[in-house]
């Protein structure tokens, strides 16, 4: 394999086949440009490694490069697993089916190399598909802490405690997310808080009036957040909560870290992997989160008024998590190794 400083590296998916947001892709793309790697898309050129992130259809053009002899790297995140649990329509569900066996099939018969995102994630494909043939790597998912950082413009008020949550949707059976956050705010308003919750996501009209008639004050919306404007957000804020279930890496988690926010969550997923210390707390779920069963939202509620009331402690402990453990160049010169070494 070529060194790192002449390697051509393949990405699969192609740019435009991702939405507005920010991505892993743009990340990656931009950390190898500024080590004057090149970056292919067409892979009828010649490259030296390719990283598929998670699945793609092109599986004829795959199945022709591994021929070739060249290097199949394939990221892996989660598997599907919210619409067998909860009803989120009939075209959800052969998406999110269709998905797992793409995901699957790259994973079992084409990947050389595999780059799991949290020990967490590693686990849960041996248990469901079995172990791979492939070798498998660790790899966290990276920030650059010089934009995701705690100094810079913010509005974070001081007369109220405000807990951000981040999303890019809050639909699809991820509507249970808000909904304990909206349980989180409420049980710190019965104890005398001054508390609101900042909502940074997508989120459907019918679900912002059911959220609306739950709560009597204390909701912002912020609606969907341009990338840029999410180390604004994070600095606007005193606590961070993760909504998502079993997440196998959550970006929101580790941009808030960097942006020096607290992370407050329930005990599932990969977050024991990625809150550490004093970065952050996490609480027993208080049933079983592969059943969606209702947590124990009263747990959340000595953990959110500790982080509250101890501000600098975790503040400076969350960044300095992030820069030792969560930062990009720790996560491309992983990557690297898998790709090229």
């Amino acid at each position: 394999m070529k060194t790192f400083s002449s390697a051509r590296i393949g990405l699969i998916p192609r740019p435009e086949g991702v939405g507005g947001v920010a991505t892993f892709r743009e990340k990656f793309e931009r950390a190898l440009q500024a080590r004057g790697l090149e970056v292919e898309y067409d892979l009828r050129r010649p490259v030296d490694a390719v990283l598929i992130l998670a699945g793609t259809h092109r599986l004829k053009e795959l199945w022709r490069l591994r021929r070739q002899g060249v290097r199949l790297v394939q990221r892996l995140d989660g598997i599907n697993w919210v619409h067998r649990r909860t009803c989120t329509g009939w075209r959800h569900f052969l998406r999110s089916e269709y998905g797992n066996f793409i995901l699957a099939t790259i994973r079992n018969r084409l990947a050389h190399r595999i780059i799991y995102q949290s020990r967490f994630s590693q686990r849960w494909w041996e248990e469901w598909y079995g172990p791979a043939e492939a070798p498998s790597w660790i790899v966290y998912n990276g920030v650059d802490t010089r934009l995701y950082t705690p100094q810079g413009a913010h509005e974070r008020p001081t007369d109220r405690w405000r807990i951000l949550i981040v999303e890019g949707s809050f639909g699809g059976g991820y509507e249970m997310g808000l909904w304990n956050a909206i349980g989180l705010l409420r049980g710190l308003q019965a104890q005398g808080l001054n508390v609101e919750l900042q909502v940074a996501g997508q989120v459907s009209r019918k679900l912002q009036k059911q959220v609306e008639a739950s709560v009597k004050h204390g909701l912002r919306w912020a609606g969907v957040v341009p990338r840029a404007q999410i180390p604004y957000l994070a600095r606007s804020a005193h606590l961070f909560f993760s909504g998502d279930i079993n997440a196998a890496c959550p970006n929101s988690v580790i941009e808030a870290l960097a942006c020096g926010l607290p992370v407050l969550a329930f005990d599932t997923g990969a977050l024991s992997e990625l809150v550490v210390g004093e970065a952050g707390r996490l609480v027993p779920y208080g049933g079983d989160p592969w059943k969606l069963s209702p947590p124990n939202i009263a747990g959340l509620l000595p953990a959110a008024q500790e982080i509250l009331s101890r501000q600098e402690h975790f503040r400076n402990a969350a960044r300095a998590h992030a820069e030792s453990a969560l930062n990009i160049e720790k996560m491309v010169e992983g990557y690297l190794k898998v790709l090229l070494e």
